[in-house]
């Protein structure tokens, strides 16, 4: 049991960096096998982030703009990213995900939806709902802190 913000900012760190790499482990088993890793990784930050820029994707990829623009005309060649244009600023572009690559998501995620379920089902009820009642509590804290941020920048 954690009893300082100390304690529980520990636990976070020991055991949220676990908990993603199952997640995207599984996310990214379930992806289409033509679909590289990286070409992945950039079909669903753009999901997660509608009409994001290259330099948004490239900055969470960690690639160049070069290399970004690269992955992304793959995306768009294959139908699963568009490219609109900013009427304001031409060097500009908004990346959008297509029904075809919201579909390839959908299927990742409803697979690791199932694992996670299964996963889950192994222990008792009281601690699902401890669980539940955990993520409600940090979805709490960091979405407030996410706004406030939003608001400071």
């Amino acid at each position: 049991m954690s009893d300082t913000p100390q304690e529980a900012a520990n636990e976070l760190l020991e055991v949220v960096p676990v908990i993603m790499k199952e997640i995207k482990s599984q996310m990214r088993s379930r992806r289409t096998p033509d679909l590289t890793v990286p070409q992945f990784r950039a079909l669903a930050f753009v999901d997660r982030n509608n009409g994001a820029s290259l330099s948004a994707v490239a900055n969470h990829m960690g690639l160049t703009l070069p290399s970004t623009s690269k992955l992304v005309d793959v995306l768009m060649e294959r139908r699963l990213l568009t490219r609109e244009d900013n009427p304001i600023d031409r060097r500009r572009v908004k990346l959008c995900v297509t029904s075809r690559g919201s579909s390839i998501l959908e299927n990742s995620r409803r697979g690791t939806l199932e694992y996670l379920s299964k996963k889950l089902s192994t222990v008792s009820s009281d601690d699902r709902q401890t669980i539940a009642e955990g993520t409600a509590a940090l979805r709490r804290v960091f979405i407030s802190s996410a706004e406030m941020n939003a608001v400071v920048t």
